[in-house]
């Protein structure tokens, strides 16, 4: 199955017929790190009552339980760009597999909560160093035509990941005074099928290019899309490499992330990455459970409508990938910052009048669905895209870090926040969050729909 799109390097036209069907292949292998990213993430969300109750852990305890996987993630992702230059993003995405396989079973069967603590923070570390380097892969092996629909893709598999998760939580929920062990451990088998499916992905050919394998990356270019897009492909990465520095790009410095042309760019990819974990969904999908009970629904009724939140944010996924490559980046960004807003606000009022629990589902899932049809998958799209090729492993290892920083305070100080400011309070707080970033697309993000990254890096470092 072929798909004939146009390019334009250095002004000649080429048309290509690109291999659609492997191009899915490989995206939706590597995508399985966003399975492995979601289920992760959000599987801890079933266990908090009960390893709660086994470790005797006060709020701030808990807070810590929840958010350490992402000072774990940070670390990741502060590694993550070294080594994706270093060692390539396959053997990267093999390496964080097997680390997923091990921690899931190690924090399900901890004897302490300091070793609890431990393994989700290793685990914390594959889910940063996964989340850096899957998009950064699916964008760089992608047709421009196609890209940001495949890195839409790999947010679908974080969506499908999170639902997994909640499924997982209800049908262990009953397994005994070990469903919380059982739970975590459930983590392993989708990891094993992440690391045997990566044998049959190839490696990046715009990392090859800089690495000077260019036979093996003009193969790989190849069975994507021909001869003539082959040709095309690699002429454009040379010079987009060569420009920068006189000289083809072999490894990434992270002083260049700070050079005046430069970090304009690796600041907006920054705020992207805030903003992505701030506006509040994470308190949503960590403490669902809880949420609801506070809401008045009996704890099987509330792991029920958790499953529910997955399905939601799986189904309205598909209208970002449906959408992001006719409606643009921007667009949807800030339609989804705004509506969040309102949501946020909705919910602020539901907890503060004391609404029918009922409301507060409906709240609940309508920020879920808004986040996943713009803002949850077009980050992922933008911070993979925006930054040039030779500083793309470390500025998306820095926006990543800063990613997993804001990941980590806002699903640590919920609980917190929760008790001391009550919910209307921090719901408030959200909204406030949503409307800044608003502004701040408004103002300040560039559109990049439809340009391969090469056109884009040419646009941004010479406006």
């Amino acid at each position: 199955m072929a798909i004939i799109i146009h390019a334009q390097p250095d002004s000649r036209s080429v048309d290509m017929a690109v291999n659609r069907s492997y191009v899915y292949l490989i995206s939706a292998i590597a995508a399985l790190g966003g399975v492995l990213f979601g289920f992760d993430l959000v599987i801890i969300s079933g266990t908090v009552p009960f390893f709660t109750e086994h470790f005797l852990l006060n709020e701030f305890q808990v807070g810590w339980a929840v958010g350490c996987i992402n000072l774990g993630a940070a670390i990741g992702a502060m590694i993550g760009g070294k080594l994706s230059d270093s060692l390539g993003r396959k053997k990267l995405l093999m390496a964080c597999a097997v680390l997923f396989a091990l921690t899931g079973a190690g924090t399900g069967w901890a004897g302490s909560f300091p070793l609890f603590v431990t393994f989700r923070m290793l685990s914390g570390v594959a889910v940063g160093a996964a989340a850096l380097v899957c998009p950064m892969y699916v964008a760089e092996i992608s047709p421009a035509p196609m890209r940001g629909r495949m890195v839409s893709f790999y947010q679908l598999s974080i969506v499908i990941g999170i639902l997994l998760a909640y499924l997982s939580n209800y049908l262990l929920l009953n397994t005994g005074v070990n469903n919380w062990r059982w739970m975590f451990s459930s983590q392993s088998a989708p990891a094993l099928l992440f690391f045997f499916g990566l044998f049959f992905v190839a490696e990046s050919p715009r990392w090859l290019i800089r690495k000077q394998r260019n036979d093996e990356a003009k193969a790989i270019l190849n069975r994507i899309g021909g001869r003539d897009y082959a040709d095309a492909e690699a002429s454009q990465i040379k010079d987009s490499s060569s420009q920068q520095t006189g000289l083809p790009a072999a490894r990434e410095i992270v002083s260049d992330l700070f050079r005046k042309d430069l970090w304009p760019i690796v600041f907006i990819g920054i705020v992207v990455a805030v903003f992505s974990q701030a506006v509040g969904q994470n308190s949503l999908f960590s403490y669902a459970p809880e949420l609801f009970r506070q809401a008045g629904m009996a704890q099987n009724s509330a792991f029920l409508q958790s499953i529910i939140i997955g399905v939601i944010n799986f189904i309205f996924t598909f209208i970002a990938i449906g959408t992001i490559d006719q409606v643009g980046r921007k667009k949807l960004f800030q339609y989804g910052s705004a509506l969040l807003c309102l949501d946020a606000l909705a919910l602020s009022g539901s907890f503060y009048w004391q609404l029918p629990s009922a409301w507060v589902l409906v709240f609940v899932l309508a920020f879920i669905a808004i986040y996943s049809a713009t803002l949850g998958p077009v980050t992922w799209v933008a911070l993979s895209e925006i930054f040039p090729n030779r500083i793309r492993g470390n500025a998306m290892a820095l926006a990543t870090l800063a990613l997993w920083i804001t990941n980590f305070f806002t699903t640590a100080s919920f609980p917190v926040m929760k008790q001391h400011w009550g919910l209307p309070l921090t719901f408030g707080f959200h909204a406030i969050l949503c409307f800044v970033y608003f502004l701040f697309v408004r103002l300040r993000l560039p559109e990049t729909k439809g340009k391969s990254l090469e056109e884009i890096e040419k646009e941004l470092t010479h406006p």
